[in-house]
């Protein structure tokens, strides 16, 4: 039988898992056992390496990285329609998808869990899209699917963060002030997003949102508990609505975003579906969506849930 597979991104956490990378490999064969280990050198290598090692039949395959990474190895798991099991080691800033699932932050209690947790099969969803060339592709998702200020704030992230920071300020610092700086700016300069959204067999609807997001997991963007009711195991995504808020009350009503309260506002919506398919209203709109902290292509999409398609190691309480 094959030894379990990490899969590393030593650029995650802007480069700073190539540093800690022995200490977690330590920690890994300290308190979880024997494994084997490969590196990705490129976006995109994880789904590969992933899918490569499943169909060779290795049973546990672990990302070491944040949430990128978890989702590239979560879809070369499914891409090759093997039963091997996902594992985690973090390793970032964000750990949006660990937080749902109650993997925590030390690389000693999470290498715990790989030993001695159990195995859940969790849903999935599926998001077919139309990519910048024009054509069609698909991918699969853990945690959030969203459009509107979400993806313009990811857009900015991946621009760079802010150039007046200290060329030796720490990573996590870094990348948590440029989040809040793109945040802010995002609020301040993004108009409404109007589009037409069919869900599940209801009729179609307009809606104008500052934002909407798709949840199988409860949170995303660096820790925002945008659907504080999702359950990994109901065969549903929660579906969060934002309205046209402005930028005064988007910025004012942050910490309750942040902290799950939100879902009481006027002005927020929440339901239910198996399926959601979004366009733009205007056919010459262009407007582009975030899955998993990734921009991968633009609307018209369709979301859908995949029920319990993953098998996921997990706390014993979880």
């Amino acid at each position: 039988m094959s030894l379990p597979l990490v899969i590393i991104n030593p650029e995650s956490a802007g480069g700073a898992t190539r540093e800690a990378w022995p200490k977690i490999a330590s920690d890994l064969a300290t308190h979880f056992g024997a494994f084997s280990r490969e590196f990705t050198s490129y976006s995109g290598e994880g789904v590969e390496l992933a899918a490569n090692a499943a169909r060779k039949g290795t049973k546990l395959i672990i990302a070491c990285g944040g949430d990128g990474t978890v989702s590239e190895v979560a879809n070369g798991i499914l891409t090759s329609g093997t039963d091997a099991e996902l594992g985690i080691m973090p390793s970032g800033t964000g750990g949006d998808f660990r937080k749902t699932i109650g993997i925590p932050v030390r690389s000693s209690d999470a290498a715990r869990i790989l030993r001695d947790g159990r195995t859940r099969q969790i849903d999935v969803g599926r998001v077919t899209f139309l990519k910048d060339n024009g054509e069609h592709d698909s991918r699969y998702f853990l945690g959030v699917a969203s459009f509107g200020m979400s993806a313009d704030v990811i857009a900015r992230v991946k621009a760079g963060g802010p150039e007046w920071l200290p060329a030796k300020a720490p990573r996590w610092i870094s990348g948590r002030v440029s989040f809040g700086l793109a945040m802010l700016q995002s609020a301040v300069k993004t108009q409404a997003t109007r589009v037409m959204v069919e869900l599940d067999e209801e009729p179609v609807r307009q809606l104008t949102v500052a934002n909407l997001c798709i949840a199988n997991a409860r949170f995303f963007g660096g820790g925002m508990k945008i659907a504080p009711n999702a359950k990994l195991t109901d065969g549903k995504f929660d579906v969060i609505s934002i309205g046209d808020l402005g930028a005064p009350r988007i910025l004012a009503n942050a910490p309750r975003l942040y902290l799950g309260a939100h879902l009481g506002m006027s002005e927020v919506g929440h339901t239910l579906a198996r399926k959601l398919t979004a366009r733009p209203l205007y056919k010459n709109q262009r407007i582009e969506f975030e899955v998993d902290g990734e921009l991968p292509g633009h609307l018209p999409a369709t979301f859908q849930i995949l029920p319990k398609a993953l098998r996921i190691r997990c706390p014993q309480d979880s």
